[in-house]
């Protein structure tokens, strides 16, 4: 099967704003903030800027790509302002590689900004509770994963301390990265006798609330050859969608991951085991462990042990989340762009303490609603096209 956007656009800027806590700053400001910065970083400006996607946190901002083209002084081409939740912005490199790919702009601006921490100081949903399930008075959306974390340990007899071992990894990870926002000592014990959040997640089973903004800049291969930063193409893309609400999930141990992760691979052509570096969306730590099994990393029933071994902390054979995580890094409330931001820095050797020697090949992955929409993509360098 022919995949004509294999390689076809790069990223060529990244950049990151007001991580942590970012006191009377708006979202719009965290976000053009970031993008400033990355369109700096790839030897360019608004002016430069032809098409825009992104997102604002809540419902304060259904407009917010009409928003920031205005408060950049941008009149795009071409925009996209879609929500899957924190998913979403690895669904707006594939629309972006499209619509480079397909001649409608030649540089694409990738926005992110919220003050959620400082404005709101907890993890504000935009979803409203539904109907057959808000009577139950779920914390959410900590239930709705506490829920798949319950049936992953029925049916594969994972346990408290093996989900505890991501976010220790994270944590560790963490401790390697000056831009992340909770460092220190994390052992096992202290993510088992935290507050209970959601049986069987502790608050340190939970992502941070923070500040924090990112934005990348995206264009063709053959521009990107041109620019001053070494370009970071995107090699695979795919996206799927399960359900809206946790009832709804078909099986509450598996993901569209299984979906989006292999047809990401196809396009790629690539496996697992090429995969270098790994960024997963971890909002609470049985993301990580479902994921690493839908995306193929270890078996369906394995990610337990597997996360337990090691594996996935600082020295481990599959690094994964190496700036920390939603767990430990940054978590505004939509954490889809860290990961690519996160991946890209690698990729070009740029990640100070935490860098994986040679890294060329990297897989983000987004998560959306309740285990709801999933989006794969893969980066790699010039020696991987």
């Amino acid at each position: 099967m022919s995949h004509s956007i294999r390689g076809s656009a790069a990223i060529v800027g990244v950049a990151l704003a007001g991580l942590g806590e970012a006191p009377g700053r708006t979202s719009e400001d965290i976000a053009i903030e970031a993008s400033v910065k990355a369109l700096a970083e790839a030897g360019l400006t608004t002016r430069h800027v032809d098409a825009v996607f992104g997102s604002l946190p809540g419902n304060s901002n259904p407009l917010s790509g009409l928003l920031m083209a205005e408060m950049l002084g941008v009149q795009p081409k071409f925009s996209d302002n879609n929500r899957t939740g924190g998913s979403t912005f690895l669904s707006y490199t594939q629309m972006a590689a499209m619509a480079l790919k397909e001649d409608l702009c030649e540089t694409a601006l990738i926005f992110y900004g919220s003050n959620q921490r400082s404005a709101a100081g907890k993890l504000v949903s935009s979803v409203m509770p539904f109907i057959y399930e808000a009577p139950y008075a779920p914390t959410f959306p900590a239930t709705s994963y506490a829920l798949a974390a319950s049936r992953h340990m029925h049916l594969y007899g994972t346990t408290r301390e093996q989900l505890a071992a991501v976010a220790v990894a994270a944590r560790s990870w963490a401790n390697l990265n000056p831009q992340a926002f909770m460092r220190g000592p994390l052992s096992i014990a202290d993510v088992l006798a935290s507050r209970m959040v959601s049986s069987p997640l502790t608050v340190r089973d939970c992502c941070l609330v923070t500040d924090g903004g990112a934005a990348l800049v995206m264009t063709t291969a053959e521009r990107a050859r041109d620019l001053p930063k070494k370009p970071v193409y995107l090699l695979g893309a795919a996206a799927a969608t399960t359900h809206m609400n946790i009832m709804a999930m078909p099986d509450l141990t598996e993901t569209g991951a299984l979906d989006s992760g292999r047809r990401a691979f196809a396009m790629a052509g690539l496996k697992p085991s090429d995969i270098e570096v790994v960024e997963l969306y971890d909002a609470f730590t049985i993301n990580t462990i479902l994921f690493l099994e839908d995306l193929g990393f270890c078996k369906k029933g394995e990610g337990g042990a597997f996360v337990a071994s090691g594996t996935i902390a600082p020295g481990g054979a599959l690094p994964v989340n190496t700036n920390g995580g939603g767990l430990s890094c940054v978590h505004p409330g939509m954490y889809g762009m860290f990961t690519l931001v996160e991946a890209v820095q690698q990729l070009r050797g740029e990640a100070g303490e935490r860098q994986i020697k040679d890294a060329q090949l990297a897989l983000c992955h987004g998560n959306g609603g309740v285990l709801s929409s999933q989006i794969t993509n893969i980066l790699g360098t010039e020696v991987t096209l």
